[in-house]
């Protein structure tokens, strides 16, 4: 079926994106991708466009022109009361005035039609404005209009296009384009009419071909509701949230390496008497992803294609048919706050504070924000905000954006990190920490506090204004070095932004902080779950094992049951949940730093650190002395009890490798004693799929005992090389407790024992042709020992991310022979 663009409607079929200033950015877009990528297989839903000249038609029959000129003359932009005066006066001469019969009848017509291809009297459709300069990439205009859902008949069309219209002096267009100098009147208005996706049915959400926090770009993530999206907007539920790595999406991979459970309390669906109605999601909907995997990578690679086809990163919305299960892309259009920059400065937020924060939520922005507390209940109260101020609220829509440049930092109780106060909070480089839940509750008007959102995900708000510094780098001015100059890290929510340091790789990354902070539970609890609650239901009060028999209190299991039931929603097999958080936590690092090589240590706690784990007083029943000493490292792996946990951690690197695709990473494995220890350990990686050399894995071994120092000829016969620990080396060596102040000031890494050490490993690895780095502490805390190791031909240095840039300064100033 065909159809034929007129005077002042164009079918998106007959639309490009060189068409922006007759139909605007958003409709231009869809054209684009109907005509040029829906034959590679995008279903993107059918429509049409009311032209710019329709707009300027209705406005001059309506002598609107004229009066529009009038009621702007006397807007004073810096006046909040002028601003809404202004706005409603040039609003309503739009609602009452009529459409020219030639527009009406062009509309109407093309209506009827669209209903027609879908075998519909009177077809379900989407009004949205689109504006010429909406969805470019240095401004989105994202929200500054009306759009219009479900609306279903001619009557109710025409209406809510002259909505639509009107919405072109909306209070929050009429500032945005103050702010981009975008003038009022000349600023012309389309409008797109687009068939409704029944997502109500299904899920729908947004898509970003980048990391929006960072800008890192090798990622798409992907925000996912049930029913409308319009929900995700208003902030008042937290979608599921996906990150698909692009690089090995692209080879084949099934690349999802994160999948956070979203709190999807509410929903959107149809209303009868047309638009959208709020209602409650089903408790066991509410606990289960809205998204399958085959539909998070169909999305993330049309995501791909049509960056791809743009050659700019996307913002994209998206919405799955629940009649037919069919996935559509509804509307694309450039990133704004990221994709336009090319990232030429590295800054450091420098902020020294021991005492917990009053309330934490997600954060926005990268920076950190200072003031006094102002609390807005609605919007009709934003006229007695004053700038410098930090904004707190429920949530905030788009009536509130005029209000946004006067902030400090924005605080909200709902959202998550793609409602309206986090997108634009972004744009406007304003930090935000929205989804605290009850920060209208406990602060307090007047008091002073310090948003820090530069800690990674999880942002933080503190009662007064605590001293920080900012650290500004020019990356081009950092000098490159001979040897390699790696990172140490453990938490993956850095891992984005660190990438952008002037950095070889990862030489240690931890798996504790993944353990310890993202799964929380002791492994073999997951492992023995069902023995768990078989003990407490019939009683039991010791648990039986191969390896020997565990005494239990009924108490603790009870708790640690209930613990685990909160924490792995979803997951039948407790087991897999354990691989499946620990192998996304490790894939955020690898992917991060690919193709670069990021090595992956095995878990090294200690026993009392396993102990604090949820369930850990059952399974490690022992209290060490000194758990530095103890049962710890390659002897833990060993252990008939252990082994399942390291099964367990084997079985997630082997996900990062196989299933995301990460081939980059290697495995390092921590305290091992004996020669004879390594070889078994290396046996059980292989019987649990880990093989050294296959598929070019490499397995190094920490280098932090003197055994490793003194048969060190033996001991790299069975890896590919060392990586040197100094904390543990410097302990043991000189017999020193490194977590005793009192003795600390006798001797450091920078003793002669272990500078001799140092000069032994570095000259034998070096002919032997194996790895020899170093991930201790010492050369992020002592610049001269890092100048040490590094004459003496270290391969590579891994050091804590704030020390990088000032330890690459320092060492590119020494002269090597």
């Amino acid at each position: 079926m065909k159809f034929k663009s007129q005077k002042f409607i164009k079918w998106f079929k007959d639309i490009s994106k060189k068409d922006v200033l007759l139909v605007g950015g958003k409709n231009a877009s869809l054209g684009e991708m109907i005509s040029q990528l829906s034959k590679k297989g995008i279903n993107i839903p059918d429509g049409f466009s009311l032209t710019t000249e329709a707009y300027w038609h209705f406005l001059k029959f309506n002598k609107l022109d004229k009066k529009s000129a009038e009621i702007f003359r006397k807007f004073n932009p810096k006046n909040i009361k002028s601003l809404q005066e202004t706005g409603k006066a040039a609003r309503n001469l739009i609602l009452k005035a009529e459409f020219p019969e030639e527009l009406k009848k062009e509309i109407i017509e093309a209506y009827r039609d669209l209903s027609k291809k879908y075998n519909q009297k009177n077809t379900d459709v989407a009004v949205r404005s689109s504006g010429v300069a909406e969805d470019q990439p240095t401004m989105s205009f994202a929200g500054e209009f009306e759009t219009f859902l479900n609306v279903v008949g001619e009557k109710n069309l025409l209406k809510a296009i002259k909505k639509c219209l009107a919405s072109a002096f909306n209070d929050r267009a009429i500032t945005y384009r103050e702010e981009k100098r975008v003038p009022q009147l000349k600023f012309a208005l389309s409008v797109g009419v687009q068939k409704m996706v029944r997502s109500d049915l299904a899920s729908s959400g947004i898509i970003f071909t980048l990391d929006t926090e960072t800008g890192f770009r090798n990622v798409v993530l992907i925000n996912s509701i049930f029913g409308v999206g319009e929900m995700i907007v208003k902030g008042k539920v937290t979608p599921d949230e996906f990150y698909v790595f692009k690089p090995t999406l692209k080879e084949g991979f099934k690349s999802i390496i994160v999948k956070n459970l979203g709190r999807k309390t509410k929903k959107y669906i149809y209303a009868k008497e047309g638009g959208l109605k709020e209602v409650n999601v089903p408790q066991k909907d509410q606990l289960r992803y809205s998204l399958n995997d085959e539909e998070i990578l169909t999305l993330a690679k049309w995501a791909c294609q049509i960056e791809d086809h743009y050659k700019i990163p996307q913002d994209i919305e998206w919405a799955k048919d629940g009649k037919t299960g069919q996935l559509f892309i509804v509307q694309s259009r450039p990133e704004t706050v990221h994709a336009p920059k090319e990232i030429k400065f590295y800054e450091e937020y420098q902020i020294e504070i021991t005492k917990k924060p009053i309330l934490t939520g997600i954060a926005i922005g990268n920076k950190i924000g200072q003031g006094k507390v102002h609390i807005i209940p609605d919007v009709s109260k934003i006229s007695q905000f004053r700038k410098g101020e930090v904004l707190v609220t429920k949530m905030t829509d788009p009536d509130w954006v005029s209000i946004f440049p006067l902030a400090s930092a924005i605080v909200t109780d709902e959202g998550g990190s793609t409602c309206h106060a986090a997108i634009v909070s972004r744009e406007l480089g304003i930090p935000a920490l929205v989804g605290t839940q009850k920060a209208t509750k406990i602060l307090k008007n007047g008091e002073d506090i310090t948003v820090d959102c530069t800690q990674g995900k999880e942002g933080r708000i503190f009662f007064g204004k605590i001293p920080f510094q900012i650290k500004r780098y020019d990356l081009k001015k950092i000098p490159k070095l001979k040897t390699k100059i790696m990172v140490n890290i453990g938490a993956p929510e850095i891992a984005f932004k660190t990438s952008f340091l002037p950095n070889d790789g990862v030489g240690l990354a931890r798996e504790e902080f993944i353990i310890a902070e993202k799964i929380r539970i002791h492994p073999l609890s997951l492992y023995h779950y069902n023995k768990l609650k078989t003990a407490l239901l019939k009683g039991f009060h010791q648990l039986t094992f191969s390896t020997g028999v565990v005494k239990v209190n009924s108490k603790i299991i009870q708790g640690v049951i209930k613990k685990i039931g909160e924490l792995t929603i979803g997951y039948k097999d407790k087991k897999q949940y354990f691989i499946n958080k620990l192998a996304e936590g490790i894939a955020q690092i690898a992917a991060a730093f690919w193709p670069k090589e990021v090595i992956v240590r095995f878990s090294d706690f200690k026993t009392n650190e396993y102990r604090n784990l949820i369930g850990g007083e059952i399974f490690e029943p022992l209290e060490e002395a000194n758990p530095m000493l103890g049962f710890r490292g390659a002897c833990r792996y060993l252990d008939k009890n252990f082994q399942p946990a390291f099964e367990m951690e084997c079985q997630a690197i082997k996900r990062c490798r196989e299933i995301f695709g990460l081939k980059n990473i290697s495995v390092m494995i921590p305290f091992c004693r004996t020669v004879e220890e390594g070889k078994k350990v290396l046996e059980s990686m292989k019987k649990f799929g880990l093989e050294r050399g296959k598929d070019n894995l490499k397995v190094y071994l920490m280098c932090e005992i003197p055994s490793n120092v003194i048969l060190a000829n033996e001991f790299l016969e069975i890896c590919d090389g060392y990586s040197v620990g100094t904390n543990d080396l410097t302990q043991l060596s000189l017999g020193m407790d490194r977590d005793n102040a009192k003795i600390a000031h006798i001797a450091d890494e920078r003793d002669s024992t272990i500078k001799k050490m140092m000069a032994k490993i570095i000259k034998l690895c070096r002919e032997k042709k194996k790895y020899c780095g170093i991930c201790g502490q010492a050369p992020s805390d002592y610049p001269e020992f890092a100048e040490f190791i590094m004459k003496e031909g270290i391969e590579s240095i891994s050091l804590n991310p704030d020390t990088v840039i000032k330890t690459i300064l320092n060492l590119a100033k020494i002269k090597l022979k």
